[in-house]
């Protein structure tokens, strides 16, 4: 059952409020079937760690909606503070990953070169919520190193420092 909206309630000045929020950016990879795409997301969790999973979620109105709504397996990147234009390329660019931009040679899904962080996993459960398709995945393997992590806060990039010892 869906909660109706108000005709009064301001849709942007509630985006703006949601911004308040600091988020870590994260580029979600997939197979698709016009091949290997990237997606730009903050919109992403952790949700259990036995078993571990994460959720992210699609806004069911993306161009690229079709191809990740459908895909099997995923991976999660977090974004070093240096991959800024990749993740604004991803966010409203060419979404289509180059050869040169992904380990080709596995069958996971691409796995982007300079991640701080990167979540190789399986969908699991798909539940649409509102005007977003909410994807939860089984982490099957993750590889994770140091660095200053890209970060999202009221419209604006930010880095989140390596913690010292």
């Amino acid at each position: 059952m869906s909660t109706p909206e108000p005709t009064d309630f301001d849709v942007t000045a509630y985006r703006r409020a949601l911004g308040g929020f600091a988020t870590g950016v994260c580029v979600v990879t997939a197979h698709t079937p016009d091949g290997p795409f990237g997606i730009t997301v903050n919109s992403f969790t952790s949700v259990s760690l036995r078993p571990p999973l994460v959720l992210w979620c699609l806004d069911r109105g993306s161009e690229r909606h079709d191809g990740f709504a459908a895909a099997e397996r995923f991976a999660v990147h977090m974004l070093p503070v240096e991959d800024r234009e990749m993740s604004d390329r991803f966010a409203w660019g060419i979404c289509r990953l180059s050869s040169d931009e992904f380990d080709s040679s596995s069958p996971e899904p691409p796995r982007l070169k300079n991640a701080l962080t990167r979540l190789d996993c399986v969908t699991t459960e798909r539940i649409v919520m509102g005007d977003h398709l909410t994807i939860v995945g089984a982490v099957k393997g993750f590889e994770t190193r140091p660095g200053a992590g890209l970060t999202y806060f009221r419209g604006r990039y930010g880095v989140a420092e390596e913690p010292a010892g």
